[in-house]
């Protein structure tokens, strides 16, 4: 085990929209370390979002992020022989991992052409509200509402 955490690397902005939080979601869309790869099917993927909804690519795609970001979630915690889901807050670190890895996941498993297709049609989903990363958030904000009633456990 580690005697200290270890510390996050910062990380540098984007190229085309100067932002810290697509660099982190392609990081997460990379494969056996082809970042090159991983960044062309990012932007192709937010052109042709803004080509089929006439709108700006980039901010639907944070819209799509911030709908998939869970507030809650539940966790297991043993107690007495039995095992609770025990619904907790998400650190906000955590909400924005999770919702990069939910969007990338469900992207992977939709039916198209090029991953820059299947990309651009969950974060296009995901922005109206719909779509298989959206419904992993719903599902996990209403387990965490049943078992409300051991919220008192905590973690």
């Amino acid at each position: 085990m580690r005697k200290a955490q270890a510390k996050k690397l910062p990380l540098a902005p984007d190229g085309r929209f100067n932002d810290k939080l697509v660099t982190r979601f392609i990081n997460n869309l990379m494969w056996e370390g082809k970042k090159s790869t991983a960044i062309t099917i990012f932007y192709d993927a937010v052109d042709k979002v803004s080509k089929i909804t006439n709108e700006d690519g980039y901010e639907v795609w944070k819209k799509a992020l911030s709908n998939v970001t869970p507030a809650v979630e539940v966790r297991s915690r043993r107690i007495g022989g039995s095992t609770f889901q025990i619904p907790s807050e998400v650190r906000a670190d955590r909400k924005t991992s999770l919702s990069i890895k939910w969007l990338i996941r469900y992207s992977r498993e939709r039916n198209g052409r090029t991953m820059a297709d299947k990309l651009a049609n969950e974060i296009i989903a995901a922005s109206k509200g719909e779509g298989a990363a959206f419904k992993k958030k719903e599902d996990i904000h209403r387990m965490a509402e049943a078992n409300k009633a051991f919220s008192h456990f905590k973690v």
